[in-house]
């Protein structure tokens, strides 16, 4: 829920719970007092928590207060990862040197935090073969990767052949 924050004279409350310049705890005085010390320190009067019960006000320089909260927004804005599923496809017949490659590009994608969708690509009569087998197929290339891993999901039929999800422990 996002609010507009009120200063000085915008704040409708007759009763407050102010906070000094210092950070001292003033206690529950009325609306002009609050004004009237705020004004004698120079700085502005401004409402940090609009829903408490009264409200929490503090004094201190409305600049000051913009710029600490445009902080810590972009601190949280930078927080947040997004992660996307990356794809290796392999199909069965798929060399040892060319799966250490896929392997070693698998590593490096869940240090960063991704998924990984294992694509086992399967032609014709290979979609036919044994599943025991298939998934021997997908083993070898799950044993090969670097980084440690976990099965978020287990392998699927799906039209192109067997599908295996993985990510980051």
């Amino acid at each position: 829920m996002l609010h507009k924050t009120r200063i000085n004279k915008a704040i409708s409350a007759p009763e407050l719970r102010v906070i000094g310049e210092d950070g001292e705890n003033v206690g529950v005085i009325s609306l002009t007092d609050a004004l009237s010390r705020a004004e004698a320190a120079g700085l502005d009067l401004i409402e940090i928590s609009p829903f408490a019960t009264p409200p929490v006000a503090k004094i201190m320089d409305y600049g000051k207060f913009q710029y600490a909260e445009n902080k810590k927004q972009k601190e949280a804005k930078s927080k947040i990862r997004n992660v996307e599923t990356k794809a290796i496809q392999l199909t069965i017949g798929t060399g040892d040197h060319d799966l250490l490659l896929k392997a070693k590009k698998a590593g490096e994608w869940l240090r960063e935090g991704h998924r990984i969708k294992i694509d086992l690509f399967l032609r014709g009569r290979a979609k036919y073969m044994d599943a025991k087998f298939l998934k021997e197929r997908l083993e070898r290339i799950l044993k090969l990767i670097p980084e440690g891993h976990k099965i978020a999901e287990q392998a699927q039929k799906s039209p192109k052949g067997l599908t295996l999800v993985i990510e980051k422990q």
